[in-house]
């Protein structure tokens, strides 16, 4: 180490109290001439730091980047975080904003995680698990506690106990078990076990984090879906043949924000968010009947990934983020009008567009020669199904489609 150069640790404390903290921790700690962090966090450590030691009562990056510059001869500092510093923790942001301080040294000191913890205690593993944070997160998390045997979810803020039970009682998950650690390693520790219906909010409430054990998950694999498992009523539907094709031409990633424009029944945007718990669908519908099953059929195949937005495009896309994939189903003859909004927001979206009438195509062709899809693909689709009548089986043609994909991200 340079003689002259500053030590900061950002070290993370376990749990919050002196009992979870590491040797290496303890030692920083010890040999600190400063301590920085929120005042619970300060006040679990204080006895172990020099007595002149310096404290400040802070946690934003920002702040305490300034508040170092405005004292240099302190040399060695710890940041004290909760938990785990590469467990949903404060530390990246930390660590980007303190290097930016002259003759620097930003070092992490791991801690014990809450997840850890309430694993050790529930007497499991943590390591076969999904894991979550709703920590002031407007996180999805049915789908993934739909198909995971185990998810480990990091509460805290207003509401999120009572986020997190009303989600699964609204879905229908009132079979999944859940195991709540609350206030961990405090003398008032509290762990609690229950389903939906028999847990309370309170029971959820604070520093609590969360072992949902779901008995029956959700195993599958491909996420396409047969026509016959979606609640449709009259509304038509994109065909399964149409939507394997389209989904595959959108080429969805991993973190995609797609609007499924003339959502209808829901059948793409379901597919769309059943190939990653990360996707984010906007289904954008304007029939107040279609709507109801939208709703139904987000509810019956568990994905919560799908916000449904109710009006008529291009209208109601203005106040959505910028998308990353964008699917047209129907677009009421605004089609152009849809396309110059979503480039506007991101101008190298992934647009693919199924038209069933020539009206549609010709659309499409003159957004092209416009700028509005460019370097456009059309895959013309003509599916047979077969049907018995008596002892024989004929094919009956579905209606032909055309698939118009442009810009972004290609399929492979």
């Amino acid at each position: 180490m340079c003689e002259n150069e500053r030590v900061i640790f950002l070290a993370g404390i376990g749990m919050g109290t002196g009992r979870t903290l590491t040797g290496e921790v303890r030692q920083a700690v010890g040999e600190s001439d400063c301590l920085i962090g929120a005042e619970r966090m300060v006040q679990a450590v204080r006895d172990l730091a020099p007595e002149e030691a310096e404290i400040l009562m802070e946690y934003d990056p920002v702040k305490i980047r300034l508040w170092l510059e405005a004292h240099p001869s302190l040399r060695s500092v710890t940041v004290l975080l909760s938990g785990d510093t590469g467990f949903y923790s404060g530390a990246r942001k930390l660590k980007e904003e303190l290097g930016r301080l002259p003759s620097c040294r930003v070092t992490l000191l791991p801690g014990i995680s809450s997840v850890v913890c309430l694993a050790a205690k529930l007497g499991t593993s943590w390591e076969d698990a999904a894991l979550i944070s709703l920590h002031g997160k407007d996180a999805s998390f049915i789908q993934t506690i739909s198909r995971n045997r185990k998810t480990f979810l990091l509460l805290g803020g207003k509401g999120a106990g009572e986020k997190l039970l009303s989600g699964l009682r609204d879905f229908g998950m009132t079979d999944v078990v859940l195991h709540a650690g609350r206030r961990m390693s405090y003398p008032d520790e509290r762990i609690t076990s229950g389903n939906a219906l028999e847990m309370d909010k309170d029971d959820l409430d604070g520093l609590c984090t969360v072992l949902a054990e779901n008995p029956a998950p959700d195993d599958r694999i491909s996420p396409h879906v047969g026509d016959g498992e979606f609640l449709r009523g009259k509304v038509p539907m994109t065909k399964a043949e149409v939507r394997a094709v389209s989904i595959a031409a959108l080429g969805l990633t991993r973190n995609a924000v797609v609007y499924d424009v003339g959502a209808g029944t829901g059948s793409v945007s379901v597919e769309a968010a059943l190939s990653g718990e990360n996707i984010r669908v906007y289904a954008v519908e304007k029939n107040p009947e279609t709507l109801e099953l939208l709703e139904a059929n987000r509810r019956k195949f568990r994905t919560d990934g799908i916000r449904i937005v109710a009006g008529e495009a291009p209208e109601a896309l203005l106040g959505l983020e910028p998308p990353t994939h964008v699917f047209v189903g129907g677009s009421s003859g605004s089609l152009k009008d849809i396309l110059r909004i979503v480039r506007e927001k991101n101008p190298d979206v992934r647009i693919v567009i199924n038209a069933i009438s020539l009206e549609t195509l010709r659309e499409a062709m003159e957004a092209e020669e416009e700028g509005l899809l460019p370097d456009a693909e059309v895959t013309q689709i003509a599916a047979s199904r077969a049907r018995k009548l008596g002892r024989y089986h004929m094919m009956t043609g579905l209606n032909p489609v055309y698939i118009i994909s442009a810009g972004g991200r290609r399929a492979l």
